[in-house]
């Protein structure tokens, strides 16, 4: 049976940031949490190996497996290729997995984080497609998938090779829809041609759509006085094509009940929020940036073979989002395709053929410090 994403609820709860006391999972708190979500018709839990030290998966059996029938939700979890170092890893992890949460089997199951570099070429290394898809015909998986990181050309590659891929988890946000890192729009929309169910994550940017500047806070609320930004946010993923479950990483009460609010009682962006959104982009992303083209001239001559312009777009991606962690992870990724800004050996080469005369030179410095330091 193939996915449907009018079956799946539009409001996913993620496991990554439970709330805490002293160090520990507040399994009182999360049992609660999981009250209200289940008592308000939603069921879509999405945990993964490495959330929260493996404690994550543990809650699951603790605050859901033991505390509902099985039929009344559904997991998701994710294999992590940066654990798996043998064919038999694949299902040491797996089963450790199912030990964990108390399941006997997944409702959806995950190759945690396909991205150009490592990752992806471990995934194929260890055969871990095909393993899913024995593990679907086990029983032990009802929906095998991915989630991505990566860009919009090795999306289309793996896609192509892996026709049999069900579901594809995603990051999507009004603030990254043209983000040349994260590549929001491009991702969704290859998606979205080629009719595949998208799982959304960070819909909300890890917080920073919700926790903005007041300028951007009065913007919407001279539209909508009654809602959180946090919903806009929310509702800008909600009123797309093609989304099944968009997943959110509540750790409280009260961000709980905002957004079963938002989507028991959902309505579409209309043209007005629309444009009130594009707007605050607009102000969002006006910060000065550094105007490589991405040309790749600068490439070919470097003796230390660095990627110069994804350098650059991890600079311009944390100028505009200093709070946002993804541009860090995308640096650290740049070691397993060439050389970090650090090993600049200031030759100059770069800057003698930029069509854009860019002083890239001081940008390698700007790099080491906003991300080696």
């Amino acid at each position: 049976m193939s996915l449907n994403v009018n079956d799946m609820p539009k409001l996913g709860f993620g496991l990554m940031r439970l709330p805490e006391t002293d160090g520990a999972i507040d399994l009182e708190k999360v049992n609660h949490m999981v009250d209200m979500y289940m008592e308000n018709g939603f069921n879509y839990f999405d945990t993964a190996y490495v959330y929260h030290g493996g404690n994550s998966e543990k809650i699951v059996k603790e605050a859901i497996t033991k505390r509902y029938p099985r039929e009344a939700f559904t997991v998701a979890s994710k294999l992590p290729a940066w654990c798996i170092n043998s064919l038999e890893d694949r299902d040491k992890v797996f089963n450790e997995q199912l030990e964990r949460t108390g399941l006997e089997f997944f409702d959806y199951y995950l190759l945690h984080s396909v991205e150009d570099g490592n990752n992806y070429n471990n995934y194929e290394k260890f055969d871990c497609f095909n393993w899913g898809m024995q593990k679907k015909a086990e029983g032990k998986i009802k929906y095998l998938g991915f989630s991505y990181h990566g860009t919009p050309e090795l999306l289309e590659q793996v896609l192509d090779k892996h026709p049999e891929i069900e579901f594809v988890q995603i990051q999507l946000n009004y603030a990254d829809w043209d983000n040349k890192i994260v590549h929001s729009g491009k991702l969704y929309e290859i998606l979205l041609r080629r009719n595949i169910p998208m799982i959304i994550m960070e819909p909300i940017k890890g917080g920073t759509l919700a926790n903005m500047d007041q300028e951007y806070v009065d913007m919407f609320k001279a539209v909508r006085p009654d809602k959180s930004v946090a919903s806009w946010a929310l509702r800008f993923c909600g009123s797309l094509p093609g989304i099944g479950t968009i997943l959110s990483g509540m750790g409280t009460d009260e961000q709980m009940a905002d957004n079963i609010d938002t989507f028991k009682n959902f309505e579409p962006l209309t043209e007005e929020e629309k444009t009130t959104i594009d707007a605050v982009v607009k102000k969002m992303l006006d910060t000065p940036l550094i105007g490589c083209t991405a040309c790749k001239y600068c490439v070919d001559g470097c003796p230390m073979n660095i990627s110069i312009p994804d350098v650059i777009s991890a600079i311009n991606t944390r100028r505009k989002f200093p709070t946002d962690g993804r541009p860090q992870f995308f640096y650290n990724g740049l070691g397993d395709r060439g050389g970090k800004a650090s090993e600049c050996v200031e030759c100059g080469q770069c800057e003698g053929v930029c069509p854009q005369h860019l002083s890239i030179i001081e940008h390698m410095k700007e790099a080491v410090e906003k991300f080696e330091n």
